[in-house]
């Protein structure tokens, strides 16, 4: 019961935080997000669009997605992850703001999906408006296939117009993934997907009706390299941008993107997708690429990169939808990874909310191996993270005695503690390790002069000559000695952490005999 009680707790904090800041326009991320009036938000793979409320005759955001039932058991309990995905609907949420949200209606059933077929797959989708018949057209992966769904209004009652195969148009049934882009400044829709095996190619096909029936009216090659997933597009100051993650199944990956002038392309560099700046750190703040949406606002044009986190399938931390600005240098786009941000979406001008966390891979979840790992990708050190060994094992890729820098929860830590993984700090011959962060204004947001607090969650054994949680700035340490073994999670604190001139170092120091450990998670430095 003592787990249960402790892991309960900290995911009502979380929601409790959610939904104190919602009302001010603060988007939260690695939460649990809720609706206005306190009910869950169930929408993985998805899109938001704008159309017409029919109710008011005013332009409204709809974000729609999926509802899988393991989002629900994840939330519950998140010290399970789940190996399969029952589709339940497509819900449809509706806002005015892009950060209050209420649920409109799930606009598509179980029943009316598995009206002519098994239950399979259901997943990434996005929604057209099709004005030559005045229609909204969903379109979703469904089994091996494309389907399209259609219905009257945005939230009308989508039922199905046809399902299409891929195979005549690029040689696979089905699409890698997709997404729905709609570029609001001619009002036409497209698809945004990649090649059903392998994912090397991706295609861009206008969404139309041919022959009396919603359809793709044509298809564009504009990538052919390495496999990627999570395909999705934006459009910003009048360039368009092709988006993906890597192939790693539901894991967190670095943010790709191609350019160009024209939806039609050549993108740029030609085939050869580069990492967004910003996102190194911590693999896009433990998401995939999911969709994007451009807020031209009255006093600046946003770009509102939506990133999906599978943690009910990767147990890769809280919340499912995790949302950022970016911001641009010249035509080079830069991720700006935040735990807590304001937006209003009337004049497009965003801020750091002053609780944002500004320590990357904090819950050391954005890894999707044991470090380090000579599967894709090849690594040595934690992501964000640097460990210099001092005394001990040298840690080296591919080498059976290196010492392994993450420990995998097990399903008990994981009612204490976030996620599946966590810091591991230990060696089978006595040792002394360092393993430290250094965070730092970046070019768009500033760390601030003044105190903070670095807090973190550990766990230890006996065997530590020195043990400690550090923070350094401008010339001045302070630590936090840990002296006894902890054989339970305990919470740690570092107050009134002095930060000067937008640069501090924050780590763990730790001298101990063979097989001592300490386990670290939850890591996180706010502003006092």
């Amino acid at each position: 019961m003592r787990f249960l009680t402790t892991g309960v707790l900290l995911l009502c904090l979380c929601i409790t935080a959610y939904n104190s800041h919602a009302q001010r326009g603060t988007i939260q991320n690695d939460v649990f997000r809720n609706t206005q009036d306190g009910q869950p938000v169930y929408s993985q793979g998805g899109g938001i669009f704008r159309f017409t409320n029919p109710a008011t005759g005013k332009a409204r955001y709809y974000w729609y997605g999926v509802h899988y039932k393991e989002a629900e058991q994840y939330r519950h309990d998140p010290s399970v992850t789940y190996a399969r995905n029952t589709f339940e609907s497509v819900t449809c949420y509706g806002s005015d703001d892009l950060v209050n949200w209420t649920f409109e209606k799930d606009v598509i059933t179980k029943e009316e999906m598995n009206r002519n077929s098994r239950p399979t797959w259901v997943g990434r989708l996005g929604v057209a408006y099709i004005s030559s018949i005045n229609q909204y057209a969903l379109f979703v992966q469904h089994g091996g296939k494309v389907g399209i769904l259609t219905a009257s209004s945005p939230t009308g009652n989508f039922t199905w117009h046809q399902e299409i195969s891929m195979e005549s148009i690029i040689g696979t049934s089905n699409t890698g993934d997709q997404t729905v882009f709609t570029d609001e400044d001619n009002g036409k829709s497209y698809l945004i997907y990649s090649y059903g095996k392998g994912r090397n190619k991706i295609y861009i096909s206008e969404i139309g009706v041919k022959e009396g029936k919603v359809n793709i009216l044509n298809c564009n090659q504009v990538f052919q390299g390495a496999s990627r997933e999570g395909n999705c597009m934006f459009k910003y100051k009048g360039k368009y941008y092709m988006c993906a993650s890597n192939i790693y199944g539901w894991d967190a990956s670095h943010v790709y993107y191609l350019v160009a002038d024209d939806i039609k392309g050549p993108y740029t560099p030609t085939n050869n997708m580069q990492v967004m700046p910003g996102c190194e750190d911590d693999f896009g703040h433990v998401t995939q690429t999911g969709f994007f949406y451009t807020i031209k606002g009255t006093r600046q044009e946003t770009v509102l990169y939506c990133g999906d986190r599978w943690s009910n399938f990767a147990g890769n931390g809280l919340g499912y939808n995790q949302w950022f600005p970016l911001s641009f240098n010249g035509a080079t786009p830069y991720f700006n990874s935040l735990s807590a941000w304001q937006l209003d979406a009337t004049t497009g001008l965003w801020t750091v909310n002053a609780d944002n966390n500004y320590i990357k891979n904090g819950s050391f979840e954005a890894d999707r191996n044991a470090i380090p790992s000579n599967f894709k990708p090849i690594q040595e050190q934690l992501t964000g993270w640097a460990t210099i060994v001092i005394k001990g094992t040298a840690v080296k890729v591919g080498d059976s005695s290196s010492p392994r820098l993450n420990h995998f929860n097990t399903a008990d830590e994981r009612k204490q503690v976030i996620g599946e993984k966590s810091l591991h700090i230990s060696d089978n011959v006595p040792f002394q390790r360092k393993v430290f962060q250094t965070v730092s204004s970046s070019p768009y947001v500033p760390l601030p002069d003044g105190l903070y607090t670095l807090t973190a969650r550990i766990k230890n054994s006996e065997g530590f000559t020195q043990l400690e949680m550090y923070a350094e700035s401008n010339g001045t340490k302070q630590q936090h000695r840990i002296t006894q073994q902890n054989t339970f999670w305990q919470t740690i604190q570092l107050k009134n952490v002095s930060i000067k001139g937008g640069k501090a170092e924050v780590g763990f120091l730790a001298t101990g005999t063979e097989n001592a450990f300490c386990y670290v998670d939850d890591v996180s430095l706010v502003k006092q």
